[in-house]
């Protein structure tokens, strides 16, 4: 009977030892990142990308905009690994036909032309989630926001996940405040991190699809705002769908913090955009953004920072794609 607790005893402690283990590794991945990651094997990666960036950037403001939410619909999946840039063929299905994603995002062509450019000075050393995210981080400095720098060492997956795309892990517009907060936590992102991605809608455009009940069915929204979209966004579904209309309708170019100015009025696009300011948890930090932009900034890229830490695959995981629409 007196061995039994030292059994008990032995089992709790390799039970704990096990434990620790585990956590340690849980973390193993994001600590692998590093801002000099290519210091010595691709030190001109950084203005390679930022060269085609800017040129996209200056033949089409829109598209910085589209590259960051290219980023954010990436790494909700199933982490920052490139997952969402790969083509369907016969026998692979990608994220890219999912509900979130199907003739909504874009940007491909921005990504493709960059690893081309990466590719000629440093063949196989870079992957298509690390561009991807330098590419995001370079439209926000690019379009009057603020510089970071960006951990790297990512590599890409060889798999895509079409049903978790497809299945709200990426918060719809029409998302209520408890639903943002709660997707972004699954993520391990504060609510505050969400508030101040969200403020990545200071620039950008939306489709008729995205806001067209807010704008005929809801009250929270101001009058003259929602009658001006009206008149390019028809009440009925299937007619002009997708229609355009800006995120941010004060400075639709520029990152800066008038998307949460806009909120306190009333005139954000999106439901999940006014959701943000509408006698809620969030509205403090929304008024705090609206006067302090300085503010919004750190908040935002230490937003960045932590979503761009979502399960990466480092080491010996995943692949160096040559081609970012393929696995090799």
């Amino acid at each position: 009977m007196a061995l039994s607790p030292i059994r008990s005893s032995s089992f709790s402690s390799s039970a704990i030892v096990a434990l620790a283990v585990l956590l340690l590794l849980t973390g193993t991945s994001s600590a692998n990142l590093s801002k000099n990651f290519y210091s010595k094997t691709c030190p001109n990666v950084f203005n390679t990308v930022k060269s085609v960036v800017k040129s996209a950037v200056v033949r089409e403001p829109r598209i910085g905009a589209s590259i960051v939410r290219l980023f954010f619909h990436d790494c909700f999946v199933q982490g920052c690994d490139g997952s969402i840039l790969l083509d369907d063929t016969p026998t692979f299905q990608g994220e890219k036909t999912a509900a979130a994603n199907n003739n909504s995002v874009r940007g491909f062509e921005v990504i493709d032309a960059i690893k081309s450019e990466v590719e000629k000075i440093c063949p196989g050393v870079v992957s298509c989630a690390d561009i991807l995210d330098l590419a995001s981080r370079d439209s926000v400095v690019l379009l009057g926001g603020p510089f970071w720098k960006v951990r790297l060492g990512r590599r890409d997956s060889r798999t895509a996940n079409f049903t978790a795309a497809n299945t709200g892990v990426i918060p719809p517009p029409t998302s209520n405040l408890t639903n943002l907060i709660t997707r972004f936590r699954d993520q391990g992102l504060s609510a505050r991190d969400m508030v101040a991605l969200s403020g990545a809608h200071t620039f950008g455009k939306a489709r008729c699809t995205s806001f067209r009940d807010r704008i005929y069915n809801q009250t929270n929204i101001d009058r003259t705002f929602a009658l001006a979209r009206q008149r390019r966004c028809p009440r009925t579904n299937g007619t002009g769908d997708n229609n355009l209309a800006n995120l941010d309708f004060r400075t639709p170019n520029h990152f800066d913090n008038n998307y949460f100015k806009n909120l306190l009025i009333k005139r954000g696009l999106l439901n999940s955009d006014q959701v943000l300011f509408n006698g809620g948890s969030t509205d403090s930090l929304v008024r705090t953004y609206s006067q302090n932009n300085k503010a919004f900034d750190t908040d935002f890229v230490k937003a960045m920072i932590r979503m761009g830490d979502i399960k990466p695959l480092t080491g010996s995981q995943g692949e160096i794609r040559k081609n970012c629409r393929r696995v090799n």
